[in-house]
């Protein structure tokens, strides 16, 4: 398979378990309903079936499930884009789930993702399986019983407290378009190449 007519040259280090889905297994299902307490456009999503996991499981070394976690998600970012703009547009939720993959496979990921998805106004979310959080309530937040990496449309009023360590990119999200832009344009589809030029972008978190 390719992503951007770019060949994937560790294809194999996911196998894919479940394709897209509203409606996941019992697990995943149960912690996304216990997760809405704490976050209010999740209900809504569910119940219209706005939410979509596709479930993978890691059987490669680490550098190759990594690079797969990163295209896996950007197809879930491609399929989001042009939905967001559509009614219901802010309640669209593609989740990538990994069965195996620690926090080590997501974070660079989740960095480069963030950066380049960001200025046409989306929001990639990183959790690792058995995590513990609170919100900015000081909750407590159901540990996910899988690693998973959430695309989303920004919410631009609320997200900016998910980026207070980032401002350049916090600002590159409140004001961000969408115009149908190659986001890879000044990068190419290279893994390699994107994790590096994401080892230099400032204020890693």
């Amino acid at each position: 398979m390719s992503v951007g007519g770019a060949l994937r040259p560790s294809a194999g280090a996911l196998r894919l378990i479940a394709p897209r889905t509203a409606t996941p297994g019992v697990d995943i299902a149960d912690y996304a309903r216990a997760v809405t307490a704490h976050c209010p456009y999740l209900a809504p999503s569910l119940d219209r079936g706005l939410t979509g996991w596709t479930l993978y499981e890691a059987v490669g070394a680490p550098v190759d499930v990594e690079a797969e976690v990163f295209h896996a998600a950007v197809q879930a970012a491609e399929w989001v884009r042009p939905l967001a703009v559509r009614a219901h547009g802010a309640l669209v939720c593609e989740n990538v789930a990994i069965l195996g993959a620690g926090w080590e496979v997501l974070q660079w990921p989740h960095w480069a993702l963030k950066h380049l998805y960001g200025p046409v106004g989306l929001m990639i979310g990183k959790f690792a399986a058995g995590e513990e959080r609170t919100d900015h309530n000081d909750r407590s937040i159901p540990p996910p019983p899988v690693s998973f990496l959430p695309v989303r449309a920004a919410v631009r009023p609320r997200d900016g407290r998910f980026l207070q360590r980032t401002p350049n990119l916090s600002a590159d999200v409140a004001s961000a378009r969408d115009d149908g832009r190659d986001v890879f344009s000044h990068i190419g589809h290279d893994w390699k190449e994107i994790r590096l030029w994401a080892q230099h972008l400032p204020s890693r978190q």
